[in-house]
């Protein structure tokens, strides 16, 4: 499975969003998705299972929890894919640095 194919479905982008503030125990993550989504816990465990086996998520015991947080591989994965396409807005961006520094220095000189 493609990186964006994980990523194609908004119950699996809404984990990473829910991983990427801290690492989250299976049923905090579980009942988020389900009050959000209305999918049972098998729906869950089963989207969690495809973003840990494909680099996304990435999951530690401690006692008879289960701790899940961001995994990067998926994500460097997505970077790679999206470098050769980086030209396309890195000079849109360059500009509005020199934009936002110009307003700065305007400010600046007249207070």
């Amino acid at each position: 499975m493609h990186a964006f194919d994980v990523l194609g479905d908004p119950v699996r982008r809404r984990i990473l969003e829910l991983l990427a503030t801290g690492e989250r125990p299976a049923g905090e993550v579980t009942e988020a998705i389900r009050a959000e989504f209305g999918i049972s816990q098998p729906a869950v465990s089963q989207h969690l299972k495809v973003l840990r086996d494909h680099g996304f998520a990435k999951v530690r015991p401690e006692g008879t929890r289960r701790l899940y947080a961001v995994d990067d591989e998926g994500l460097r994965a997505v970077d790679a894919w999206l470098d050769q396409f980086r030209r396309f807005w890195n000079h849109h961006l360059d500009a509005l640095a020199t934009e936002l520094a110009r307003g700065r220095r305007r400010r600046r000189e007249n207070p």
